[in-house]
């Protein structure tokens, strides 16, 4: 495949890294900060963050899996997250390749359709299971999440961007 001009060709990614920082995105979601509805799914973030840049390692099936361990951790509809977390890895793997070609804001704009869908997803289901409606702020948080998307691509992309034998010239 040629690259986009002025990419920079990255190494390849350690799967310890990537298994590290989707239990970091695991954590921060379980964190006890209290259910506001506007508070991004850091987790979410990740998963499509992996499935765009690593389809191959990080799939539909492990997406499941977290959305269970979501659902178990929340005390929700079990396979509430599972279905929605399924839903955003099968879309993202989906558009991962014509995303690539965008810059960092623009991928922000091309995700956040995908974010909509998977909170709408998990609203929709926790409606229909009968539960009360949580508020239209509800609708920052895909926001938030689509703001956060270049501030997680920096982040994970950096162990990949350092020079593959540094040297006293190339310090990085």
């Amino acid at each position: 495949m040629i690259m986009p001009s002025g990419q920079q060709l990255l190494l390849p990614v350690n799967p310890v890294f990537i298994w590290a920082s989707l239990i970091a995105a695991l954590l921060l979601n379980m964190l006890p900060l209290g259910r506001v509805p506007w508070m991004p799914d850091f987790l979410v973030l990740v998963l499509v963050f992996w499935n765009v840049h690593q389809p191959q390692r990080v799939g539909i099936g492990l997406a499941f899996l977290f959305g269970l361990g979501m659902d178990v951790h929340q005390s929700s509809l079990l396979g509430q997250h599972a279905l929605a977390y399924t839903a955003l890895s099968f879309f993202a793997t989906m558009i991962h390749r014509r995303l690539l070609w965008f810059s960092v804001p623009s991928q922000a704009l091309q995700v956040m359709p995908l974010f909509v869908a998977a909170h709408g997803v998990e609203l929709l289901i926790r409606m229909v299971s009968g539960g009360i409606f949580p508020g239209w702020s509800l609708l920052l948080a895909p926001l938030a999440e689509s703001m956060l998307w270049p501030v997680v691509s920096v982040l994970l992309l950096a162990p990949q961007r350092r020079a593959p034998d540094p040297d006293l010239n190339r310090p990085l």
